[in-house]
């Protein structure tokens, strides 16, 4: 870590300048993130599924100074028009191990790093579709960790598998770094298998791992998760979405404890997390706040200054502390609409229980969440809008027994072009990551819209009614 940050220095790379990481998840990626906060830069991880486009609108957005990328995406790197491009893998002159062999020769570096340095631009998107960077400080990444701590029991004796992407905050702050920081084992999953995952479980004697719905559920319905020894696992933390009832009997009978969190980018990312003591009884509450975060669940719509007002037992989220991001990287405007008051505003409907446990009740934004990625309507609707022969749009998530949602569209066309489902579909491919292509195409003659031509989704929602189980194959 310390060698590569030398190498990179010498580059003329120092504080708040970005380094960019596109790739699986490897020991590549955690070498870079931590080189980076060595220097007081920046790490920004991309998506490694993103297309060319897609990667090139973010390095334009983060302007770094150097792009690492793993040997799965060098096409992708190979089409984008800048910054300079370091491989993580081979021993070629300019890769990332020659880079921390020169380091070998190079001064120590004298710079001194605080809480208040940016330490990381995590990209998420509102409703809009625009992409936007949350930026984490290093006082973010570290009272995280703290509230991790003081949530579960991490020891210095913790092997953990971080098979979450780095590109989320998950990878990063919901495992990985408490772990570190005890002084514990980071196993890292490169990709997702279920076979691999429960191999790696019994063989590495992991203790504890973060994971998204989708995972749990394949890896419980995978015909190895009957026999396969769990026994060394002491909790499993998931969040993104509600895991199916059926999913969490299933990992509680094999004594494996499941703690359901809540939290998002710009909270580092905790804000709610189960216990132990009582999970078993409350598959699908995330528990209680975080330590170091204050939370208040107002009235939709209020504007808190200061204070959030009086406490309700259900409204919208809003979160403040240590561990929430000071907003948006060069994005006055979104900042300001969304950190208010002091407070962050969540866009999320909560409700707390009398015995104090909280529930997710839905979300007033219109992202879909699919195996635990965020579906951005506005961006797949802006995709779809600028194919030929395509008049209006617009994307909803549906309930899916396996991805928690996937995305309908409904496409009103010009006549212009013979569309169908499979061919807009395909057509998408070049346009978006395979995972935000809706799952099902509605063709429609017109869009419901309010007086001043908003399109009324809730109004789609209600026309499918009970029919969204025709559209599950």
């Amino acid at each position: 870590m310390d060698l590569l940050a030398r190498s990179l220095a010498a580059r003329g790379i120092g504080r708040g300048d970005r380094i960019g990481y596109l790739g699986r998840n490897d020991i590549a990626g955690f070498e870079v993130f931590f080189a980076a906060g060595r220097l007081g830069a920046i790490f920004v991880p991309l998506n490694n599924r993103l297309t060319p486009n897609e990667a090139g609108r973010l390095l334009d957005d983060a302007r770094p100074a150097v792009l690492f990328y793993g040997p799965e995406q060098a096409d992708v790197a190979a089409q984008l028009s800048q910054p300079p491009l370091v491989p993580v893998a081979g021993d070629q002159p300019g890769s990332l191990t020659t880079l921390i062999e020169a380091g070998q020769q190079l001064p120590p570096l004298t710079a001194e790093v605080g809480l208040g340095d940016d330490a990381v631009i995590l990209y998420t998107s509102g409703t809009t579709g625009a992409s936007k960077g949350a930026v984490l400080s290093h006082a973010n990444l570290t009272f995280n960790t703290m509230n991790q701590l003081a949530h579960a029991d991490v020891l210095g004796t913790d092997t953990a598998l971080c098979m979450a992407p780095l590109f989320h905050a998950t990878g990063l702050g919901q495992v990985s770094l408490p772990t570190l920081f005890k002084g514990g084992t980071v196993v890292i999953a490169t990709k997702f298998d279920p076979a691999t995952i429960l191999a790696t479980i019994a063989g590495q004697r992991i203790t504890s791992f973060s994971a998204v719905p989708t995972m749990l559920q394949m890896l419980c319905d995978h015909p190895a998760f009957a026999t396969a020894d769990l026994s060394s696992l002491r909790y499993v933390i998931y969040g993104g979405s509600t895991v199916a009832e059926r999913v969490a009997m299933a990992w509680q009978s094999r004594s494996v404890p499941i703690l359901q969190g809540y939290g998002m980018t710009e909270a580092s990312p905790g804000v709610y997390l189960a216990v132990a003591e009582g999970a078993a009884a409350r598959p699908v509450s995330i528990g209680f706040p975080h330590f170091f975060t204050d939370v208040q669940l107002a009235a939709p719509g209020q504007d808190p200054e200061g204070e959030a007002g009086p406490g309700h037992r259900q409204g919208e989220l809003l979160v403040r502390g240590l561990n929430v991001s000071r907003g948006y990287w060069e994005r006055p405007a979104e900042t300001a609409l969304a950190f208010r008051g002091g407070w962050f505003r969540s866009g999320d409907v909560l409700r707390m229980a009398d015995d104090g446990w909280a529930y997710v009740v839905d979300r007033i934004k219109d992202i879909i969440i699919s195996g635990g990625e965020n579906i951005y309507p506005g961006e797949v609707e802006a995709a779809i809008n600028a194919l030929p022969g395509i008049a209006d749009c617009a994307v909803i998530g549906l309930p899916d027994p396996r991805w928690g949602e996937v995305g309908l569209a409904f496409v009103v066309v010009t006549g212009t072009r013979d569309w169908t489902e499979a061919a807009l579909q395909e057509t998408l491919r070049a346009e978006v990551a395979p995972f935000k292509i809706p799952k099902y195409v509605r063709f429609v003659d017109q869009l419901p819209t309010t007086a001043t031509g908003k399109v009324r989704k809730q109004d789609l929602r209600a026309a499918l009614g009970k029919d969204t189980h025709a559209y599950r194959r």
